[in-house]
């Protein structure tokens, strides 16, 4: 059976809603993610972190969690830190997430390892404003064909683009991330989760 990691990457946040400090924003966004990431099935999940933001991990993570401190917050960057990581790091395939989407489902999620079983590369697009990507999934070792990919700006044709042929990379269900006044209106109290985010946008402590 393949190993397979489910990583959250704590990138910077592009966007603040108006009176809300911004770290807290962003660790807000960052736990309901990770807390998301602890009720997957059948995978193991991490977090990757530039090392200047290793504070944002050590604020959200479960005990235990993985913690990979990467150059950039990319996903090349974890890609490389897992390849290059011990025995403890061996894994067949890589999903990595953004950690700007606090109501995403886990079905979501799932649905990008999914196509792993036949294709190398899955992508899943950012829905709502702005370009770019809410995850990327890959087989390891990554195929050397692959571009360098940027969650807030690739788009999923260029990455289909790169490939020997466009069937090599799989588009699976997107969902949005909070990178605007827009994506903020579409959160639906009524959904389960986000608790994070929905305390701090209440004035609740988090």
């Amino acid at each position: 059976m393949s190993r397979r990691v489910v990583v959250a990457l704590l990138g910077p946040v592009t966007w603040t809603p108006p009176g809300i400090e911004p770290a807290r924003w962003r660790t807000a966004l960052a736990e309901d993610v990770v807390d998301l990431l602890a009720t997957l099935n059948e995978v193991e999940t991490a977090v990757a972190v530039a090392a200047r933001d290793r504070w944002l991990a050590d604020a959200v993570v479960w005990p235990g969690t993985p913690v990979y401190e990467v150059p950039e917050p990319t996903p090349d960057a974890v890609f490389a830190t897992l390849a290059a990581a011990g025995p403890e790091a061996v894994y067949d395939q890589v999903a990595v997430v953004a950690a700007d989407a606090p109501d995403v489902p886990g079905l979501t999620l799932g649905k990008l390892l999914r196509p792993l079983t036949t294709r190398p590369v899955a992508v899943a697009p950012a829905e709502g404003g702005g370009t770019g990507l809410l995850g990327v999934a890959a087989r390891l070792p990554v195929p050397a064909w692959l571009p360098a990919l940027d969650l807030d700006t690739t788009a999923p044709a260029e990455v289909r683009r790169a490939a020997p042929s466009p069937g090599d990379v799989a588009v699976t269900a997107g969902w949005r991330r909070m990178r605007g006044p827009a994506d903020l209106a579409a959160l639906d109290p009524a959904v389960e989760g986000w608790e994070a985010t929905r305390a701090l946008l209440s004035g609740r402590p988090v």
